[in-house]
């Protein structure tokens, strides 16, 4: 049996531009099969290829295109985040798109172009994979990522749910005379995910910040906020919004008319009794009020509360954000 045609692996460059178009295209045409609340305008090329034009032209971008027998059969582009993700690089789900029975490829454009960055000092790699392809981000995960993060989605809330939140709890807006609460809570989830097992480096602000935050954004009204009260004492909060407020669930990864879970804390002391469960349902309730077939949110998987209660609740994974750090 003859065997397979050699892969040649060179710098992307804008002539490949189509053809990445409609290798990301496919991939998305694919993803919707399994995940139709997805967008279904990324199946168009000519958005694609807007969406590959917009990274490739990002300061300090580069990549790589795979091609056998002269056809571009994937490409990779990758460029920097802003400092506090620290010498980095970020694939974004634009990012990378390969022929669909040909998921190793992935591993031959990461090692050109990872060569360049990791010799630029980029040392801390990021990835944004459709979960709904495994053998993708298995390739992924032969490469030395692991799994960092998790964007999910799921339907709103049916016409006929309505809010029964357990013994005790008791979910509404909130109120002007909550900040003071709700500035404490901002600081809850930082702080559990400085700790093990997520070990999150990222500085929480000071109780002052959050406050003065709230006072000032609380009548903003692209958001809504509920909190979840125990014995009269507000122990928990929940952020919904429109999609297009997030600055993560941008371009391909952003579902058309979506919501979005922003936000959810409870209290140390007074998690176990359902109220972030009930914050959620609370949320899934205003985006069917409100208009919104599906609801999207995003947690880091090492967060074992977050990790466990969203798929509980129903949310499915669209994207896994993979992580290598090369030390």
């Amino acid at each position: 049996m003859a065997g397979r045609s050699r892969l040649e692996i060179l710098p992307f460059t804008t002539d490949v531009i189509d053809d990445a178009a409609r290798l990301l295209a496919a991939r998305h045409r694919a993803q919707r099969l399994v995940e139709p609340g997805l967008a279904l305008a990324f199946e168009d090329e000519t958005l694609t290829l807007i969406e590959i034009e917009a990274l490739a032209t990002k300061e300090g971008a580069s990549g790589a295109v795979a091609l056998r027998d002269g056809a571009v059969v994937g490409y990779l582009l990758g460029a920097p985040r802003a400092p506090l993700w620290g010498a980095n690089i970020w694939v974004e789900g634009a990012g990378h798109a390969v022929a669909a029975a040909d998921p190793e490829v992935v591993r031959d454009l990461y090692a050109f172009v990872a060569a360049r960055w990791v010799q630029d000092g980029a040392t801390s790699h990021y990835a944004v994979v459709p979960a709904t392809d495994p053998a993708l981000v298995d390739t992924w995960f032969r490469l030395g990522f692991g799994q960092q993060h998790v964007h999910a989605i799921r339907d709103a809330a049916g016409p006929g749910e309505h809010l029964r939140p357990p013994a005790g709890i008791a979910i509404r807006r909130a109120e002007r005379r909550d900040i003071p609460t709700l500035g404490r809570l901002d600081l809850v989830l930082p702080e559990h995910q400085g700790r093990s097992p997520v070990f999150s480096m990222l500085e929480p602000p000071s109780l002052e910040e959050a406050t003065n935050e709230w006072e000032e954004g609380l009548d903003d009204p692209r958001y809504t906020t509920f909190v979840a009260e125990h014995r009269g004492l507000v122990v928990g909060s929940a952020i919904g919004c429109a999609i297009e407020v997030s600055s993560e669930h941008q371009g391909i990864v952003q579902p058309t008319g979506a919501g979005f879970l922003g936000f959810a804390a409870v209290l140390p002391e007074a998690r176990g009794l359902g109220a972030g469960r009930a914050l959620g349902e609370a949320v899934l309730i205003w985006a069917r009020d409100a208009g919104h077939p599906t609801v999207v949110t995003d947690w880091r998987e090492t967060n074992l509360l977050s990790s466990r209660t969203w798929p509980r609740l129903g949310f499915r994974p669209t994207f896994r954000r993979l992580h290598r750090a090369i030390a």
